[in-house]
């Protein structure tokens, strides 16, 4: 489904911004409701987000297929236990076709900044191409995995050879027979290593820290499997509520750094000594923290994929690189053609995505400097009629992140319900409400594995999460299952008693 709008710029009543599961199953849900009043502005030429651009072999995801679709769209033929990244995109491109999402999408339209006006009540979205348009009520839908991470490495940019992040992977270079180099040990590494070591001449990868793995039992699904799921969906819709208790079972191994967590760990620690036989890389390869404490991650081919006579493991860091070659650490030189960057995404644990501008020229980036936060992940005081799925404090450790994403669509219908029933008004969370609620979030890390120690891409500089939520899912659920307007200011529009030119020029002088 992809596609090269021409779209004016008008006024529409809701504004998602990206087509990713978040913002279509958002759309998808506005549609079943009789609702049409609402654009997707997309930046690409498809929807898909993470799983239309990260391309690069072994793409996959790390939680259940059934698990990880929407609940009200399931796919019974799934091709493996775990979803490949084409089969997830494909899977969303059906979406987008069967619910007829296309006439809503604007692609290739670039989002560069959104501003509150106070006197008209709606939200001026301004584009990249300078094009502008107005919306009621504006919901981020752009999710965390977007910005690719770059390494600080001294001398980077003088390398001579192919320079490849897992997130901006070149289809059309060969990685046959080349010296290959990779940087990071994250969920991106432990699927791209065993990918491309069968073909590569030579795999070198640098780690700082090892991270915990577990076995994925990833396993192809039959024709017969497909076709009893077709027939009988309640089998599916069970096996789903199956693999979502597991994934709920292992909370409280995270949540309390306990026995449950060492039990984890020993667990852990048989899988990789049955694979890895060599004593010295098993101690290269064994953590030192708690587990939980960075994300666990699960393969069933990243080990042996290290054992094999082509790779190399280096421990100990790198001190910088020239046109040829990267120098670890310890003074080793070691010449390479290619150097893959598996180190992941910039995750907004502090700061805005983009400029926003909320009451009285209030901007996100100043609120946010010490960390991000909202009441319930969606919602964020001095910034009405805007609402973010997949917010701060929404990341799962555990399970699907769709299962979230449902929770926070069935709590954003209810909140766009109360604003259609207020035509003039617009909607701000009480700063006294979203303060208590992430009190209350930063009191339920505290002793959990989450918060031990190691130094976390979920972590602020100084140490505050505000990437996960922390607890059960199901708990979540429970927290966003009603909209309560006593927790909502309803302000009429232009109360300020400022014209529409007034504040444009306050915001400027702000500016």
């Amino acid at each position: 489904m992809s596609k090269n709008n021409n779209h004016t710029a008008e006024e529409q009543g809701v504004a998602i911004i990206g087509a990713g599961f978040g913002g279509m199953g958002l759309a998808i849900r506005l549609r079943q409701q009789g609702v049409d009043d609402f654009v997707i502005y997309e930046q690409a030429a498809d929807v898909g987000g993470v799983w239309r651009d990260n391309i690069y072999p072994g793409a996959a995801c790390d939680v259940p297929s059934h698990l990880y679709s929407f609940s009200f769209e399931p796919n019974p033929d799934w091709g493996r236990s775990y979803g490949p990244r084409a089969e997830i995109h494909r899977y969303l491109q059906r979406c987008a076709d069967k619910y007829q999402l296309e006439q809503h999408i604007k692609f290739n339209t670039s989002v560069s900044s959104l501003e509150f006006n106070e006197h008209t009540g709606l939200w001026v979205i301004q584009f990249a191409d300078g094009r502008q348009a107005k919306a009621r009520a504006v919901v981020l839908a752009i999710g965390a995995l977007n910005i690719p991470q770059y390494p600080k490495i001294d001398g980077l940019e003088k390398f001579g050879g192919k320079i490849m992040h897992t997130a901006e992977w070149d289809q059309g270079y060969s990685l046959i027979s080349k010296r290959v180099a990779v940087i990071g040990t994250g969920a991106s590494a432990i699927q791209v290593v065993p990918a491309i070591q069968p073909e590569v001449a030579s795999l070198t990868l640098f780690q700082r820290t090892p991270p915990w793995v577990m076995p994925k039992f990833d396993q192809p699904q039959s024709t017969v499997r497909q076709a009893r799921f077709r027939r009988w969906p309640f089998l599916q819709r069970l096996i789903r509520n199956l693999q979502y208790l597991i994934a709920e079972s292992v909370v409280p191994a995270f949540m309390w750094d306990s026995v449950l967590t060492r039990f984890g760990e020993a667990m852990g620690r048989r899988y990789l000594k049955k694979i890895v036989r060599d004593p010295v890389l098993r101690k290269q390869l064994t953590p030192e923290y708690a587990m939980g404490c960075k994300r666990v991650l699960l393969s069933d081919n990243y080990y042996p994929a290290l054992t094999q006579r082509n790779v190399s493991v280096l421990s100990s860091g790198f001190s910088h690189i020239d046109e040829k070659a990267i120098y670890s650490a310890d003074g080793q030189r070691l010449e390479v053609d290619v150097l893959v960057l598996a180190t992941g995404f910039k995750v907004p644990v502090s700061g805005a995505p983009m400029p926003v501008r909320g009451l009285a020229g209030r901007d996100l980036n100043d609120d946010w400097a010490a960390g991000s936060e909202a009441y319930k992940g969606m919602t964020v005081s001095g910034y009405p009629n805007l609402l973010y799925i997949m917010g701060p404090n929404t990341g799962p450790g555990n399970t699907s992140v769709i299962f979230y994403i449902e929770s926070q669509i069935h709590y954003i219908l209810q909140y766009l319900s109360a604003l259609r029933a207020a035509p003039n008004e617009y909607i701000n969370v009480k700063p006294e409400v979203q303060r208590a609620f992430n009190e209350d979030v930063q009191r339920r890390f505290k002793g959990t594995t989450w918060t031990s120690g190691c130094n976390s891409w979920y972590l602020t500089a100084d140490g505050k999460n505000t990437t996960l939520w922390p607890s059960f899912s199901w708990l979540y659920r429970l927290r966003t299952r009603r909209f309560n307007n006593a927790e909502y200011e309803f302000v009429e529009a232009g109360a300020s008693g400022k014209d529409e030119a007034e504040l444009g020029v306050e915001l400027a002088a702000q500016s």
